[in-house]
């Protein structure tokens, strides 16, 4: 059997060659080892990477681990690949990321009760850039789709886990009153009410 040293060297390689969050379940089953151990080994990497202060870190998403920049040093980063892809969010589009997110999983129904206009265009445009999906169908009335976030909302967002988001005590208030009369989606051009998502890539 492998040492626990070869097997965590082998991680890294994976983890930078995959790009992509690498599942704890396809590195343990590369190695023949529960589960179990190889969330050990990853996590193990994980601190040492961090105690030794690396331009490079290990992020975990839910039951996966991705190679990240430090984001102390995003600044240099930027400067150097200037410009800087990013994604764009438009406002409402926001708002129903934030809805789905804390109510997840929830209805186009339901997220429309609580913006007060319809989400059509905007639920769409989520799906595109993959940051919500479909998570099975309500029980009600029509069967509508239920809506959850993704993995690569976390990873955008910094989040390890759903566990990570701000506590909020009511998203119904948070968001009554956030929409006066914009209520058609708009493009991915940024404006002063816009945010944006920057995308870290190696």
């Amino acid at each position: 059997m492998s040492s626990k040293k070869t097997i965590k060297s082998a991680f890294e390689s994976m983890m930078f060659t995959w790009g992509e969050p690498l599942e704890v379940k396809a590195a343990a089953e590369v190695f023949n080892i529960s589960k179990e151990e190889a969330l050990e080994c990853f996590l193990e990497l994980q601190q040492e990477y961090e105690q030794e202060g690396r331009g490079i870190v290990i992020r975990r998403v839910n039951q996966a681990f991705q190679f990240v920049t430090r984001a102390e040093n995003a600044d240099y980063v930027r400067s150097l690949c200037t410009p800087v892809k990013v994604k764009k969010l438009s406002q409402s589009a926001l708002e129903v990321l934030a809805i789905v997110a804390y109510k997840q999983p929830v209805t186009k129904g339901e997220i429309e009760a609580i913006r007060g206009i319809k989400c059509d265009r905007v639920i769409e445009g989520l799906l595109r850039k993959e940051l919500v999906m479909e998570k099975g169908r309500a029980d009600t009335i029509g069967r509508p789709i239920l809506y959850g976030t993704t993995d690569t909302f976390l990873r955008n967002f910094g989040f390890s886990s759903l566990k990570e988001l701000p506590k909020i005590e009511d998203i119904d208030s948070l968001m009554s009153g956030a929409l006066a009369d914009d209520v058609e989606e708009e493009s991915d051009e940024l404006n002063e009410n816009q945010m944006r998502i920057e995308i870290q890539e190696l």
